[in-house]
C-alpha cells in the first residue's frame, strides 16, 4: 500500500511563492520543448497510432515541463495526460499484473474496449432502472455536466498494452468519481487522486495530491486534509483495485452492491453543481426521449 500520510503532511509546507514563480518559468519553455520533442527524429517506427517515441532525455524534459503547466493551468488537458505518460514508470506494469491476476481484468485486455458516446449508448443507460450503475453513470454526467469525449489519447508510452492500461485508466476516471459519489471540483478531485495513488499506485496521482491543495483557499484546504484524505487513504488502499473492473458489463448492477463487493464507502458530503433532483429529472427526460426511437426502430 503507497504511504501518502507523509507525502500529505509535506505537501502542507510548499512555498506558494517559489511554486508560482517556477511555474511562471517553466510554463514559457513547456510549449517549446514539447514541440522539439515531437520533432526530433528518434530512430523508431511508431508501436501503434498516434505514439510518439521519446528517448530518455526527451521523457525527462517533457515530464518536468508538464509537471509545472499542469500546476500553472490544471485544464490543459495535454499537459495533464503527458505528466502522467512520462512519469508513469513502473506503475503501469503492476496495473496490468493485477489485470492479468484477474478474469475480469484479463477480459478487459483482450477485449480493450472503449469509453465514449460513440462506444456507449447514453439513451440506454437512462432507461436502466434507479439505483443501477448505469442509471447512476449517466445522473453523474448530467450533475456535473461533463462528457466521456474529453479524455486524451496516449501518445509517450512504449508498449501497446501499457498503452493501453493507461488509456482505460483516463477513460474510467469519470466511473470511479461515480462509485464514490464524488463531483468535479478541485477538492473533490484531489480526494479522489489520493483514492487512486492508494489504490492504483500511479505517481502522477501522488504528484497532483501532493500540490494540488495548492489551490484551495484555508477554509477549504483545512477540510481537504482532515476529512477526505483519511478516507481516501483508508478507503483506496483497502478496496478492489479499479483498473480490474470491466465497468461496462455492470450497468445493470445495483450501485450499492457494486460498492460492497468493491469495499468502497462513501466520502465525507461533497458540494455539487447542480441538484440530484435536477441531474435525474434531465436522465429520466433523457429516457423518455429514447424510448420513442427505440419503438421506432424495432417496428
Amino acid at each position: 500500500m503507497p504511504n501518502l500520510s507523509s507525502l500529505a503532511s509535506c505537501s502542507r509546507h510548499v512555498s506558494r511563492r517559489a511554486l508560482s514563480n517556477a511555474t511562471r518559468r517553466q510554463a514559457a519553455l513547456v510549449s517549446t520543448a514539447q514541440l522539439q520533442t515531437r520533432s526530433v527524429n528518434t530512430g523508431r517506427e511508431p508501436a501503434y497510432p498516434g505514439h510518439i517515441p521519446l528517448n530518455f532525455v526527451e521523457n525527462a524534459v517533457l515530464a518536468v515541463g508538464s509537471a509545472f503547466m499542469s500546476l500553472a493551468n490544471p485544464r490543459r488537458g495535454d499537459m495533464v495526460a503527458a505528466l502522467g505518460e512520462t512519469t508513469a514508470g513502473p506503475s503501469l506494469p503492476r496495473m496490468r499484473d493485477m489485470m492479468l491476476e484477474s478474469a475480469e481484468g484479463r477480459k478487459i485486455l483482450k477485449e480493450r474496449p472503449r469509453i465514449n458516446t460513440q462506444t456507449v449508448d447514453m439513451d440506454k443507460l437512462a432507461q436502466y432502472p434507479e439505483g443501477t450503475f448505469g442509471r447512476a453513470y449517466v445522473t453523474w454526467l448530467e450533475r456535473c455536466g461533463v462528457t466521456p469525449d474529453t479524455r486524451e489519447p496516449v501518445h509517450y508510452i512504449e508498449d501497446p498494452e501499457l498503452a493501453y492500461v493507461m488509456q482505460r485508466y483516463r477513460e474510467c476516471h469519470d466511473f470511479y468519481h461515480c462509485i464514490t459519489s464524488l463531483p468535479v471540483d478541485v477538492s473533490s478531485e484531489l480526494a479522489l487522486k489520493y483514492f487512486e495513488f492508494a489504490n492504483l499506485g500511479l505517481p502522477m496521482a501522488a504528484i497532483s495530491a501532493a500540490f494540488g491543495h495548492l489551490r484551495l483557499d484555508s477554509q477549504k484546504r483545512a477540510r481537504l486534509f482532515s476529512e477526505y484524505v483519511p478516507w481516501a487513504l483508508r478507503c483506496g488502499s483497502s478496496a478492489r483495485s479499479m483498473i480490474t473492473v470491466y465497468w461496462e458489463e455492470r450497468w445493470g448492477q445495483n450501485v450499492e452492491e457494486m460498492k460492497r463487493e468493491f469495499g468502497i464507502w462513501d466520502p465525507p458530503e461533497a458540494k455539487w453543481r447542480k441538484p440530484l433532483s435536477e441531474a435525474k429529472a434531465a436522465a429520466a427526460k433523457r429516457q423518455q426521449k429514447a424510448v420513442p426511437s427505440q419503438a421506432k426502430i424495432e417496428s
